[in-house]
């Protein structure tokens, strides 16, 4: 699963389902750094079993998924981001 949330952000985590619809993102955009155009993200999100059937939903879910940095966007695209991972890196 996506690595969510990170420990360090004060905000409440992504709902579940937004979490899946940025896994079903990035597996249609062939991995983290792909990219998408809105009417692409918005046809593999109102297809994922992990959003319901309405638009407004997938919209709702690029809408957090920007918000949040996991998705940019550039030149009217949706772009990937990876997620960073928490690391014990600190610790050393």
């Amino acid at each position: 699963m996506v690595p969510f949330p990170d420990p360090s952000d004060p905000r409440p985590p992504l709902p579940e389902w937004v979490q899946q619809a940025y896994a079903s993102l990035v597996d249609a955009a062939d991995g983290p750094h792909g990219e998408l155009t809105y009417e692409e993200a918005y046809a593999v999100l109102d297809d994922a079993d992990a959003v319901s059937a309405e638009h407004s939903d997938s919209e709702y879910a690029v809408e957090r998924l920007l918000k949040r940095g996991y998705l940019y966007e550039a030149n009217g695209t949706l772009r990937i981001t990876e997620p960073v991972e928490s690391t014990d890196a600190d610790d050393e």
